[in-house]
């Protein structure tokens, strides 16, 4: 059974810091790119950082230079640290897992809120 388990999201004042977490079990993590996707209310889910099976990255545009995503293959986990928080950075944040069209697993999402 695949599971992917976010942690780390929570309430932080612009300017602030969150390291959000994902931890995978069920899946051969090695092989899969690892995305964090965020959700806003009213919006749709859009892609903030992805790192492929052989470590390379790329960001949104919106959040380059300020969000760092990593990922530990040894321990099946993939990071996203998110600097310089903005309130428009508010959103569940949702890990994904991607091999293939049939391969594609999503977490239930944790909630980041940037205000004062």
């Amino acid at each position: 059974q695949v599971q992917l388990v976010e942690s780390g999201g929570g309430l932080v004042q612009p300017g602030g810091s969150l390291r959000l977490s994902c931890a995978a079990s069920g899946i051969t993590f090695v092989a899969y790119a690892m995305k964090w996707y965020r959700q806003a209310p009213g919006k749709q889910r859009e892609l903030v950082a992805a790192i492929a099976s052989g470590g390379n990255t790329n960001y949104a545009d919106s959040v380059k230079g300020r969000f760092t995503i990593s990922r530990d293959n040894a321990k099946k986990t993939v990071d996203l640290q998110m600097n310089s928080l903005k309130p428009e950075d508010t959103a569940v944040y949702y890990c994904n897992a991607w091999f293939s069209a049939q391969n594609n697993y999503w977490g239930q999402g944790t909630q980041v809120t940037v205000s004062s």
